[in-house]
């Protein structure tokens, strides 16, 4: 049985579809139960448990050949990073009491970072999931390029793309959340010990420019990507409503300074298949949110 969190976004999806596409028994850990109706009927077992719920998440990961450990993301966290916090005592403790034969985490690239930053909740998850010296798997994605969802709507309105990497023709790691799903579903059925980090970017690095031109071959009009000046970023930041920016500030400066990177400039890194136009072409075709 694989215990799987996070089963309703891209990646825990992909994972738990692949899973029972290779008749693989998943149990589908779920806040919600009436979004777990959906993987019941493809043949789930359902386990409803919040991943601040130390107890229902040791039943949920009870019996398991292996635990897949999503912690929920916080983007505007508080000081100290006190909700990542608390999911990691939880799920730390559920783990040591269910003792699952393996666990499968969702890190990311940057956990092994010097300096303070958005990406150190995962740092803090994967030190606290080590110290239970149970067989551990550090999946550590690149930047996920689905994060382009957030440049379509503009993108189509003005054909320009704002970006925060800078500057806007440095190539750095990408990945596509369907491919880190893949590798994720191709990694728990391993058996290993000790721990392992696996780190995963896509076939090519890319850049804000390459984004852009994807955009504009996906559309058929002109795309330009546009540099925002750092001296900017707080207060545009705070005006979509963030109180504490800092922490996404320096995840933004750790990748356009080169301290949050792959080792060994990703020599060893598994390279996914979907490039960065199969990425936007999927996001424009998705149907448009109102709003």
């Amino acid at each position: 049985m694989f215990a799987i969190t996070g089963i309703t976004g891209k990646v825990g999806g992909t994972l738990a579809r692949a899973l029972l596409a290779a008749g693989q028994p998943v149990r589908a850990v779920l806040r919600d139960p009436r979004k777990g109706e959906d993987w019941a009927a493809q043949g789930c077992e359902i386990a409803i448990a919040d991943m601040e719920d130390a107890a229902a998440l040791t039943a949920a990961f009870a019996g398991a050949a292996a635990a897949f450990i999503l912690p929920p993301p916080v983007f505007d966290p508080e000081p100290g990073y006190p909700e990542a916090r608390a999911v990691i005592e939880s799920v730390a403790e559920a783990l040591r009491a269910a003792a699952p034969a393996r666990i499968l985490c969702l890190s990311t690239i940057g956990a092994d970072a010097e300096h303070d930053n958005l990406l150190s909740q995962r740092t803090m998850m994967e030190a606290a999931l080590h110290d239970l010296a149970l067989p551990l798997t550090m999946l550590r994605p690149a930047w996920f390029a689905d994060n382009a969802a957030w440049d379509v709507a503009p993108v189509r309105e003005t054909g320009l793309m704002q970006s925060f990497l800078v500057p806007t023709d440095k190539p750095i790691p990408m990945v596509a959340a369907a491919d880190v799903g893949i590798e994720a579903a191709r990694l728990i059925q391993e058996e290993w010990q000790g721990t392992r980090v696996v780190e995963l970017e896509g076939p090519r690095r890319v850049a804000p420019d390459d984004i852009a031109a994807a955009f504009a071959r996906v559309l058929g009009r002109p795309v330009r990507a546009v540099a925002v000046p750092r001296k900017r970023w707080e207060a545009l930041f705070r005006e979509q409503g963030m109180r504490h920016p800092l922490a996404r500030m320096r995840m933004l400066d750790g990748f356009n300074e080169g301290w949050i990177a792959f080792r060994d400039g990703g020599r060893h890194a598994v390279k996914g298949r979907t490039g960065i136009d199969s990425v936007v072409e999927t996001l424009v075709a998705a149907p448009r949110q109102a709003g």
